[in-house]
């Protein structure tokens, strides 16, 4: 064990589980991770490899004989009813039936909801009569056949804890420092939270490797935070639906599909409150499909988030918190440099202004990378169940937060009604999260309150693109530091990018910003100054179009080459184009073959001998194989530090993998947009058979010369404005 493991089962003694016994058996079996992590704290609590093993053997043979399955309910019917008992493994509600006058109790997968319970059980256990438990159940078959029940439980043992003493967590936060603390929360989900920071790092430029920590924190928030509303839309594989799915009792996933008033909200006909009534947290899997069935659902959704109430023939108040996920494969710099898409460009038509103006955060899941073997957390955390009826403590718990919010958070410019609440919310979800009974350092609270910004102005920059006019327009909100200082927070994906920070064509003022530091801006800067440029900066960060050409010659065009075509040299095509661009990107996804990466570096040579390039950006994808991504990268990096060695060149070679790209495109900061129908590939093979005697031709050497591809490129020139 680790110095953290040692002070975790010091502060939480048997409420700490190894999570690479979970990740081992849950691959094995589809079973909640609380019901799993009960069963490890019950047969695996040694260190003795021996032991160890002998207990997970007893995990995997108590599942098979006691979990029930959904499918399998018939069975496990047929089993008590042969048996006369059996044990089982199950979620257990307990329902009074006034016209009846008793208690009758529900087990969900054993699909009986007329079970024979006594009074001690409920008593001793009052979330039987709430949200239900997940417990081992002793089930017995009642031979009596005057009775109008079958079977009665015989003894009941809670698998989720039954008593949260809350003191006693409190204590134990208090011996582990914040960054400690973030780690065991991390960890708790089965992250590793080394794993986060390297790539943290290593993606983002991000010197303290915090913002993939705080994109995963962010998660948690609907659970501590009442009536929260958030976005994640990202790729895939990156653990969205999962954590909502596997890590507290108190949150729901609806898959997508089917949203209705009667399911979500309020059932008329029954009278009944619906999931926002049972919930902490209701998620909606694959946001991008979900389908409201009537009118009335979304105008209902719009009261609810608003302000967590709502009428359907009489006022009706709950405190479940709405979390959105969904996949987003399109290309990010594409996005926010487009003036008729946005980032919310997936969500179903049935999401107007009004409902996007009630999300308080945006967590900006194309930044999380995919979560694989080497991402999981092999060392100690919290027990599930332990952390999620924490996470359920604070929930139900906001005043005192909210309070030390309001008194330390100094706005500045631009925050408006929504915004403050969303601010407030956020902040608090943190303070609650990382600081349950004290508060954060001047330089932490500073900290989340530039993500807190952060979230909403992605919201809101969203909204800003879809409305014409002015409503939204005010997205650069502020707040006052620790210094004093006005400190003016953007997105790191749109900060350079006029299409989303200014988005209306016919604006007469257009202004760029220049970083202070990573993720604020301070100073502002016209737009036909270059933004300047850092080594942290990721390809998305700087958005070229800000330069203006003193030579207005040059035409839009479209140029149609024919296969055998000779005369169309990277110089011919492309050199007019590329004069006076101090900024160049290139998205090329495809350099597997040696003669891909050779047509890179011609392309880059072109670059060096016109002289203006200051700094030239590309994308482009790994390899099938681990071989070809590490052949590509070191392709790459070769080819950066040649230039960095050339003490008459100036110019800055940056590039990042988007496995998501695709399409072809050369795009400069002189306002030129250049498509590539077959990328910068578009040249005959000379030499099919790999026979030397073949590279004595024309065109072996000079592209002009060498008979092309059919393909197709178009120029098109941007307005100097956008």
């Amino acid at each position: 064990m680790n110095a953290l493991d040692i002070k975790l089962n010091e502060a939480f003694p048997g409420k700490v589980v190894r999570k690479d016994l979970l990740h081992e058996i849950k691959r094995a079996v589809n079973v909640p991770s609380f019901v799993l992590e009960f069963l490890l704290s019950r047969y695996c609590a040694s260190e003795d490899p021996e032991e160890i093993e002998e207990g997970k053997k007893a995990v995997l043979q108590t599942i098979e004989k006691c979990y029930v399955r959904p499918d399998e309910s018939n069975k496990a019917q047929a089993i008590v009813e042969q048996k006369k008992r059996h044990k089982f493994i199950d979620k257990i509600h307990v329902k009074y039936v006034e016209r009846e006058k008793r208690y009758w109790a529900e087990m969900e997968n054993f699909a009986s909801k007329r079970i024979a319970i006594n009074s001690n059980f409920y008593q001793q256990n009052e979330k039987l009569l709430e949200s239900g438990i997940w417990a081992e159940v002793t089930l017995a078959y009642n031979e009596v056949e005057e009775d109008d029940y079958a079977f009665f439980i015989e003894d009941l043992r809670p698998i989720q804890i039954a008593h949260f003493d809350e003191q006693k967590f409190f204590r134990g936060r208090e011996r582990f420092t914040t960054d400690e603390w973030i780690d065991v929360l991390i960890r708790s989900i089965g992250i590793d939270p080394n794993w986060l920071a390297e790539r943290s790092r290593k993606l983002n430029g991000d010197k303290n490797g915090r913002r993939l920590k705080f994109h995963i924190l962010s998660r948690f928030l609907p659970l501590v935070q009442s009536n929260y509303n958030s976005i994640e839309l990202g790729g895939r594989s990156t653990g969205k639906s999962y954590f909502y799915s596997e890590f507290s009792p108190y949150s729901t996933l609806l898959s997508g599909g089917q949203a209705s008033t009667a399911t979500l909200l309020y059932n008329n006909q029954r009278k009944q409150v619906g999931a926002v009534g049972f919930w902490d947290n209701v998620a909606f899997d694959e946001v991008a499909k979900m389908k409201i069935k009537d009118a009335d659902t979304v105008q209902i959704m719009k009261d609810y988030m608003a302000n967590g109430r709502f009428s359907r023939g009489r006022e009706v108040t709950g405190y479940a918190s709405f979390s959105f996920v969904g996949n987003f494969d399109l290309n990010i710099p594409r996005i926010v440099n487009s003036y008729d898409h946005d980032l919310l460009v997936t969500l179903p038509e049935a999401f107007d202004l009004a409902v996007i103006d009630r999300i308080y955060n945006y967590i900006p899941g194309w930044e999380i990378p995919k979560i694989d073997d080497s991402a999981y957390n092999n060392n100690f955390g919290l027990i599930t169940d332990y952390m999620s009826e924490a996470l359920h403590y604070l929930f139900v718990h906001d005043s005192d937060y909210v309070g030390v919010v309001n008194s330390r958070l100094k706005k500045g410019d631009n925050i408006e009604g929504r915004d403050n609440r969303a601010l407030q919310k956020t902040i608090s979800g943190f303070i609650k999260l990382l600081f349950p009974t004290g508060q954060p350092t001047d330089e932490e609270f500073d900290e989340i309150v530039e993500y807190a910004i952060e979230g909403r102005r992605r919201v809101k920059e969203q909204l800003n693109k879809r409305k014409p006019d002015e409503e939204y327009a005010r997205i650069n909100m502020s707040y006052i530091n620790k210094d004093g200082q006005k400190v003016v927070v953007y997105c790191p994906e749109s900060k350079y990018s006029i299409a989303t920070q200014n988005p209306r064509k016919d604006a007469n003022v257009h202004v760029l910003t220049e970083p202070a530091h990573d993720n604020v801006v301070t100073t502002p800067v016209t737009a036909n100054v270059e933004p300047k440029i850092t080594q942290n900066h990721v390809l998305s960060d700087i958005i070229p179009g800000s330069e203006t050409v003193e030579d207005g010659s040059l035409k839009e065009k479209t140029v149609d080459v024919q296969y055998g075509d000779t005369g169309y040299g990277y110089d011919d095509l492309f050199a007019e184009y590329l004069k006076g661009a101090s900024i160049v990107m290139l998205e090329e996804p495809y350099l597997t073959h040696g003669f891909q990466m050779t047509n890179l570096v011609r392309f880059v040579e072109l670059l060096v001998k016109i002289g203006d390039c200051k700094v030239f950006r590309l994308v482009t994808k790994h390899g099938e194989t681990p071989e070809e991504s590490t052949l590509i990268s070191d392709s790459l990096q070769r080819l950066k530090n040649t230039l960095d060695d050339m003490d008459d060149v100036s110019m800055t070679f940056e590039y990042e993998f988007d496995e998501n790209s695709h399409d072809r495109y050369i795009r400069t900061s002189n306002n030129w947009d250049i498509t590539l129908g077959r990328g910068l590939h578009f040249y005959q093979n000379l030499n099919p058979n790999k026979d030397s005697r073949n590279f004595f031709q024309m065109g072996t050497y000079d592209l002009s010369l060498r008979p092309c591809l059919k393909t197709r490129f178009t120029f098109m020139k941007r307005n100097a404005k956008e």
